[in-house]
């Protein structure tokens, strides 16, 4: 008896984001009587890619030990550029979103650089990324936000028959496969022992930097593709679109089981993360909760489910 009580308590800590989503899902459910239809379950996924995409991308700068506060403002001028290529510059759709992510890439390979060959601190490097994506953002909308319209609406509308847009399914697949390489590949194992303790993995013959430069410039190109979602999703590029964003990936990375500390990380872990955020947000809003304390919970719920995690580590 006594050991099934502690295989139930283990398999309880194991999988408790799982069991916070389904009880937050439940506690809505009985809250709001339109919380369990498949419309507002659509609504809520095809609400997901960008926070998703931007989540992989710093769940595996943390796994290194590091932080990458700039993608929101490389989502904000991601989004931009696509709209004004298409708008001002009559550009094809698929180019516009080639020099989308070209700009996260550029940006995420300046914060990369910066923070592993010039040896600065990752928090200060990507801090002022942050400030000069913001502006640059500004200064290519002029401050204005840019209607697009139906040309790249189609990327966030669902899919008929299965309810999901074609931006979740990328965000998805992007999710899958970034789980696999994380977890499969001789890559993943050595962005783990590189945060878990760089000095050891140098002299196990690691050459740490080219790995250390690859995962910021992977969260750039992904929050680059963040910024191609949200304008999809908006129909439209907000120079101020992704503010906060950052705070939702790394709150989302480590409710899933990420350490801050580097060394330990689950996409899929991350994915769940975002779907407690998600859900929470939404089902405070139908039940008619103020923007001010929505804020007030969701901080509440996302400060006890990292203390969960830290006595689940323990």
């Amino acid at each position: 008896m006594t050991e099934l009580a502690a295989r139930v308590a283990r398999h309880g800590r194991d999988n408790f984001i799982i069991i916070a989503v389904a009880l937050v899902v439940i506690v809505f459910g009985v809250l709001s009587e339109g919380f369990f239809s498949a419309g507002s379950a659509q609504i809520l996924l095809n609400q997901l890619p960008t926070l998703m995409v931007v989540t992989v991308g710093m769940i595996i700068v943390m796994l290194i030990g590091g932080i990458d506060l700039s993608v929101g403002s490389v989502v904000a001028l991601s989004s931009t550029l696509v709209a004004t290529m298409i708008v001002s510059h009559s550009l094809p759709l698929p180019v516009a979103i080639l020099i989308g992510l070209a700009a996260g890439l550029a940006l995420g390979l300046t914060n990369g650089w910066f923070s592993t060959y010039a040896g600065l601190p990752s928090f200060i490097v990507t801090l002022g990324v942050l400030e000069a994506g913001r502006g640059l953002a500004y200064l290519v909308s002029d401050s204005q936000t840019i209607f697009v319209g139906p040309s790249i609406e189609a990327l966030a509308l669902p899919l008929y028959g299965i309810g999901v847009s074609p931006a979740f399914l990328v965000a998805l697949g992007i999710t899958i496969v970034a789980h696999v390489l994380v977890t499969r590949s001789v890559g993943g194992r050595y962005l783990v022992a590189i945060g878990t303790r760089e000095q050891a993995a140098q002299a196990a013959g690691i050459n740490t930097r080219p790995y250390k430069l690859a995962a910021f410039a992977i969260s750039g190109t992904l929050a680059g593709l963040g910024g191609v979602f949200n304008a999809a999703y908006l129909a439209a590029a907000d120079p101020n679109a992704g503010s906060g964003i950052e705070l939702s990936a790394i709150a989302a990375a480590v409710i899933g089981g990420t350490s801050l500390m580097g060394g330990r990380g689950s996409v899929i872990g991350g994915f769940i993360g975002v779907l407690l955020i998600a859900v929470l947000q939404s089902g405070l809003a139908q039940i008619g909760v103020s923007e001010p304390m929505k804020r007030i919970v969701t901080g509440v719920v996302i400060i006890l489910a990292v203390l969960l995690d830290r006595w689940r580590a323990r």
